[in-house]
Order: structure tokens, then C-alpha cells, then sequence
């Protein structure tokens, strides 16, 4: 979305994505997070005590599983590992030869992507302090929180399901229109589970969508050296 055709950043693009998301993270904060939430949630899909007789509710919450940034991260982690062991063992343990390959690979791609939404997402809501939905107050704050419960905005999971699936999608251009309805059905079950408000899966998305063209922009610009 903000990278071209030649791996180069759009930075004017980035420029009023990020005024945007913004915008409409404030607008969230004082207008439409809670009529959206009261619209979108499921009181009895409760992360702790989950509705099992609603199919939709199942559905979410496996999604909330299977996505989650352990998973991702853990995924990512071994196929990179198993890539390089693979490199290195089907070429006399060439150890150097394993790296430089890897560097250029799709899993690494996909790795590093999701390491750079990981650590700017947790920063940003320990700074951020912003209550989850349990609290019933979209516009409660409390900065620097190490308490789990303040650490809504950005959602993890919009975060890092849209810098991996977007990735998948630049890397797999034929699949792009289902990594990107995947990512978005995601960030709508975050609401639906009750785990976060609605600006806060828009902040999640714009910043997993950038940690995906700055992964991609780097490691092209790296490899092409």
C-alpha cells in the first residue's frame, strides 16, 4: 500500500496515512468507538467465558488463537530456522552460504515483518495507557501501564495479522484479495470479542501495514547490495 512497484516507500503516502489514522483514532476516542462497539460486540463471546453455542463467537475466538503474535512470531521463527538449517546442511554446512540466502527468502521476509509490528506494538501501548473495553470508557488513559488492561491501543492482533497477511500478499500477489480479507475480518472480531475498540484494530492495521512495506523496502535495498 505505501511501497511501489520498485521497493521504494511512498513517504508523501505515509505522510497522510499516518494523519489519517490520526484523525479518525481521535474521532474514535470521542465519537464512534462506543456506538461501534455496542454494535459489533458479542457480550456473551467473553474472551474467559465464551458462548460456545454461537458458531460466530467460536469462529472469533479461534481466529483470536490461531492469530495471535505468539503464534505468528513462533511460526516465523521456526521456518526460518528451518530454511537455514536446510541451506547450510544441503551445502556442506556453507554456514555464510545459509545467511545470504536466507536474507533473500520469503519466510525472512514474512519474519521480519512481523518482529518490527511486534516490538512497535507492545512500545506504543505501554506508552499509550489506553483502557480496554471492560472499563466502558473509550477516552480513559493511562500512560507508561504495565497492567495488561491499559494496554488497548494499538490492537496486537490487527497489528501483527496485517503486517504478516499484507506481506503474504505482496509476496503472493494472487492471493493479496484473500490475505487482505482475512486481516480485516480479524480486526472486526477484536471488537467482537469485546477486546478492543475500533480505533484501536484502525491503529493496529495502519502500523502492521507499514512494519510490511518497511520490511519489504529494507530487505530489498539490502539484497540488492
Amino acid at each position: 500500500m505505501f511501497i511501489r512497484n520498485d521497493n521504494t516507500l511512498k513517504w508523501k503516502w505515509i505522510g497522510w496515512g499516518t494523519v489519517i489514522t490520526l484523525v479518525l483514532a481521535l474521532l474514535g476516542i470521542l465519537f464512534f468507538d462506543k456506538p461501534l462497539f455496542d454494535l459489533i460486540n458479542n457480550p456473551a463471546c467473553n474472551l474467559n467465558v465464551p458462548d460456545t453455542s454461537n458458531n460466530l463467537c467460536v469462529a472469533a475466538l479461534v481466529l483470536s488463537t490461531i492469530f495471535n503474535w505468539k503464534v505468528w512470531v513462533c511460526f516465523s521463527l521456526i521456518s526460518v530456522a528451518v530454511f537455514f538449517g536446510y541451506k547450510a546442511v544441503t551445502n556442506e554446512y556453507d554456514f555464510r552460504y545459509a545467511f545470504i540466502k536466507i536474507k533473500n527468502s520469503y519466510v525472512f521476509y514474512l519474519f521480519l515483518s512481523l518482529f518490527f509490528a511486534c516490538g512497535f506494538t507492545e512500545v506504543l501501548k505501554i506508552i499509550i495507557g489506553r483502557a480496554r473495553p471492560i472499563f466502558s470508557d473509550p477516552a480513559l488513559f493511562n500512560m507508561f501501564s504495565t497492567s495488561h488492561d491499559f494496554h488497548s491501543m494499538p490492537s496486537g492482533h490487527a497489528s501483527i495479522s496485517f503486517a504478516g497477511l499484507v506481506m503474504l500478499g505482496m509476496l503472493f500477489p494472487k492471493i493479496k484479495w484473500l490475505t487482505w480479507t482475512l486481516a480485516i475480518i480479524i480486526g472486526v472480531s477484536r471488537v467482537y470479542v469485546g477486546a478492543h475498540w475500533a480505533s484501536d484494530v484502525i491503529v493496529g492495521a495502519f502500523i502492521g501495514m507499514l512494519c510490511a512495506d518497511f520490511a519489504k523496502a529494507l530487505l530489498k535495498k539490502i539484497n540488492s547490495k
